[in-house]
Order: C-alpha cells, then sequence, then structure tokens
C-alpha cells in the first residue's frame, strides 16, 4: 500500500501559542509543519482587512509567497457588543496602544467593562482560519465561538500571548477560556473545535497536493 506524500505547510505566524494551536489543527494529517524560522523566512502584512477572514486571507497569501509553499494563517478577536464603537475586535490586541504589555492590556479592558453587569458582560470570540500555496489563496472560514463573560478581576501570575484569554469567563464551568480542558472545548463548540474540523475536511476530502 502506498503511503501519502507528506506536504510541507509554513504556520504562517511568529506567535508560539498560536504556532501550537495551528499544530494542534494539522495533527493526523499528511502533512509536515514548520515556523517561519524553521523555513527560514519573514514577511511583513498590514492586517488592515475589515474582517478577520480578510486579514487571515492577507496573511496567508502573504507568506504562502514568501515560503513558495502552503501555508496557513489565523486571525481572530474577541468581539464585547455592549462596548459598541469603542471596541473592534479585529484591534483586541491593539486596542489600548501599541507601547503597552499584555498585563496593561488587561487592565484597559477590565476598566472600560467597569460600568457593565450580568448579560452586559458577555463576550465571543471570532476566529478566521486562511490556507494559500504560492500567493494563491485556496480557502478560508470564519467562525464564532462560544459565549462567555468578561470577569470582574485580573488574572494572577504571568500573562500569556492570548491575554483575552485569562479574562474571558465561563461560569458554568467556573474557568476561564484558557483554563479549559479539551473536552470542555469540544462541549462548548468553541471557534477552534468548528475550525478544526473545517481544516481537517477540506485537507481529507478536497485538498488536491500540488504537483510541484
Amino acid at each position: 500500500m502506498n503511503t501519502p506524500e507528506v506536504i510541507p505547510i509554513l504556520l504562517a505566524t511568529g506567535n508560539s501559542d498560536k504556532q501550537r494551536a495551528f499544530q494542534t489543527l494539522l495533527s493526523g494529517l499528511p502533512l509536515n509543519p514548520a515556523t517561519p524560522s524553521e523555513f527560514g523566512i519573514s514577511t511583513t502584512t498590514k492586517e488592515d482587512g475589515l474582517t478577520h477572514e480578510a486579514i487571515a486571507v492577507e496573511k496567508a497569501v502573504a507568506w504562502s509567497k514568501a515560503g513558495v509553499t502552503l501555508a496557513i494563517a489565523s486571525d481572530g478577536g474577541l468581539v464585547v457588543p455592549s462596548l459598541g464603537a469603542r471596541w473592534q475586535s479585529r484591534y483586541t490586541r491593539r486596542f489600548a496602544g501599541s507601547d503597552v504589555d499584555d498585563a496593561q492590556r488587561v487592565d484597559a479592558l477590565l476598566e472600560l467593562m467597569e460600568p457593565f453587569t450580568g448579560t452586559d458582560r458577555n463576550a465571543f470570540w471570532v476566529e478566521a482560519i486562511a490556507i494559500a500555496h504560492k500567493g494563491r489563496l485556496l480557502v478560508s472560514w470564519e467562525t464564532q465561538g462560544a459565549t462567555g463573560e468578561i470577569a470582574r478581576y485580573k488574572p494572577t501570575g504571568p500573562i500569556p500571548e492570548f491575554w483575552a484569554f485569562t479574562i474571558w469567563n465561563f461560569p458554568k464551568l467556573d474557568k476561564t477560556y484558557n483554563q479549559l480542558t479539551p473536552e470542555e472545548l469540544l462541549y462548548l463548540n468553541d471557534h477552534w473545535s468548528r475550525l478544526a474540523q473545517l481544516v481537517r475536511k477540506f485537507f481529507r476530502s478536497i485538498f488536491v497536493p500540488p504537483l510541484d
């Protein structure tokens, strides 16, 4: 029996947490994921699209062109409906300015949410994935995650790169998003679980390996 060809794919991000998330998405597929540093490449993108999907597409296309290879990229952000125009999910990481650290971002969002109570503290996550090959988009998706709420208090300990997850709380499970187990994420039908299904279906049923 012939074994399937293992195809290299670029994890189009310098964020180590997101690289691990991509590894999970691609687990079990006939792909050989590698980081930009392992490929020995770099690129820059404007990330000025009007949706998370548009930004993910921009990243995937640019990185796949830079690496002359297959690339997977994503973009996501926290949606906080009660904040209205004061909050844009596309700027989740940049909303407090470019010269602040993740702990200061946590403080800034908690301050914005101080007047709100009950369901007005609700928030959900939107994440988009795009896959491209040598500068050509192959597929993209955007999904909405489960609804939680913004916690009232700052977490103790170091703040990870996905800082918003430390104050995005799920009261029924008495945990913040970054504390959830894989089983709990599946129970919530979260954004990453749904994207994993889409990515695996694409590579197993739709994707045609490139000839070169």
